[in-house]
């Protein structure tokens, strides 16, 4: 199946077959690397000889669907895999004998079809939704992580640098990251910036603002690609929401917007509005915060996702929006004057744990529901939310986001939209991974409990 890019918002076309081949000669690619991704997003892998990619770019490549997390039984397991030539490139860090180039690529079943619980078809599904109503989705994230020390081969506990927001450090820091972005740039992700952030040995790398499938492909992209740099310099780059206890967590704050099919013009926009936003972008933000609580199974996946979002901490705890207040869930960034066509919206609550495939999917399904449903949006609240007492809460009607993995999964299995977003296949698999996780984490001793209660009770 060739995927219309038009519905994806892509720009480019796809590149045909003879001209990825003739690439990957000029680069003297020897080997190839097929990739995907489980119900967690969690890259999967297959590499062939460059020899043998012309046969796969026509009729695909086999593998067992019942050996990848979240996708077949054993008796249904045999599903093939198709490149999507567009994402075509040179894995940086593998050149010279073996060099090796790496494609993503679209998973079949064997009559053909997509394969429902393909995360990457779980977003396409949506964005062909928004296509017939007019719209194409964009997205930019804002990807933090950790970088950790190495001792003996092992992951240390100590951070790698003492630096705070947007310091100037002059350690090894400094350097990763700027290989980071050339290995990032390498791959044809457009950097817009890398900084240190908030909490020790903790960083940032942006980049550019693209239709969801490439910026949910970037994602995955980016996330091996600062963890094979790391490795490089003896370090560890983790995605964990809250690997230390007392500091910010990571977070994978996401802008967005929806452009017109048509003419490309941002439809977010309303000049006359005191915050910019038309009424199509105040209904998407309606959508969203009205189905906030049963998207956080899918944005915020982990157990460890809700040590990261309680108060005090820069991440959204609160079911409100604001302009300016970073503790609203959803704010609206300023935009500089003249350049209107940049108005958007940021969702503050996803973590980059998160599949970015199934976190766009159903992100785009919530604000589409609040349009097609014409959804009211609550007033803004411009005040510290953290500040605010119960009854404070209570009067001006902001909701809370679910305090644990388990609550967050209840709301999931509630909410149809969202659940009808994800589709039954992908739906019942992740919540099947993650009760599994659930429930190892709900018997489990920790040492604060022995601390705690050991010697009084």
């Amino acid at each position: 199946m060739a995927v219309d890019t038009r519905v994806i918002g892509r720009q480019l076309p796809t590149p045909t077959a003879d001209e990825v081949l003739k690439r990957a000669e000029e680069a003297r690619v020897e080997f190839v690397s097929l990739q995907f991704t489980d119900i967690l997003g969690i890259v999967k892998n297959v590499t062939v000889p460059i020899d043998v990619f012309p046969h796969i770019i026509e009729e695909g490549q086999w593998f067992d669907g019942s050996s990848i997390e979240g996708f077949a039984r054993i008796a249904e397991s045999d599903m093939y895999l198709m490149p999507d030539l567009s994402t075509f490139a040179v894995i940086p860090w593998s050149t010279g004998e073996t060099t090796t180039a790496r494609v993503i690529c679209w998973v079949y079943n064997p009559n053909g079809e997509l394969f429902p619980g393909d995360p990457r078809v779980v977003l396409l599904r949506q964005l062909e939704r928004a296509a017939k109503l007019g719209y194409v989705y964009n997205t930019g994230p804002e990807l933090e992580f950790f970088l950790f020390r190495k001792e003996d081969g092992k992951i240390s506990p100590l951070p790698h640098d003492q630096g705070s927001y947007f310091d100037l450090t002059t350690d090894l820091a400094d350097e990763v990251r700027k290989d980071m972005i050339r290995a990032l740039q390498a791959f044809g992700i457009k950097v817009e910036a890398g900084h240190h952030e908030v909490a020790v040995g903790q960083h940032e790398i942006d980049f550019e603002y693209a239709d969801a499938l490439t910026t949910a492909d970037n994602a995955i992209t980016f996330k091996y690609t600062l963890k094979a740099i790391a490795q490089q310099h003896g370090l560890h780059a983790t995605f964990m929401p809250k690997p230390i206890q007392g500091i910010n967590g990571s977070g994978m704050h996401t802008h967005q917007s929806l452009s017109s099919l048509e003419t490309g013009e941002n439809v977010f926009v309303d000049q006359n509005d005191p915050y910019g936003l038309s009424e199509v972008a105040k209904r998407f933000i309606a959508g969203q915060l009205y189905h906030a609580r049963s998207m956080c199974a899918v944005l915020a996946p982990l157990v460890n996702s809700y040590k990261r979002l309680v108060p005090g901490y820069e991440a959204p705890v609160y079911i409100s929006w604001a302009r300016q207040n970073r503790s609203a869930l959803i704010r609206v960034p300023a935009v500089r004057a003249g350049r209107v066509q940049a108005t958007r919206i940021e969702l503050r609550c996803p973590d980059p744990s998160a599949n970015p495939y199934l976190a766009y999917a159903v992100m785009l399904a919530a604000g589409l529901d609040g349009i097609e449903r014409e959804l009211p949006l609550p007033e803004p609240v411009e005040e510290n939310v953290y500040h605010f007492t119960e009854e404070d809460l209570r009067r001006r009607n902001v909701g809370v986001l679910p305090a644990t993995l388990g609550e967050a999964m209840e709301e999931l299995a509630r909410d149809d939209v969202i659940r009808e977003a994800l589709g039954e296949h992908a739906f019942e698999r992740l919540l099947e991974a993650q009760k599994r996780d659930w429930d190892a984490y709900r018997q489990y001793v920790t040492q604060w409990e022995l601390d705690r209660y050991l010697e009084i009770y």
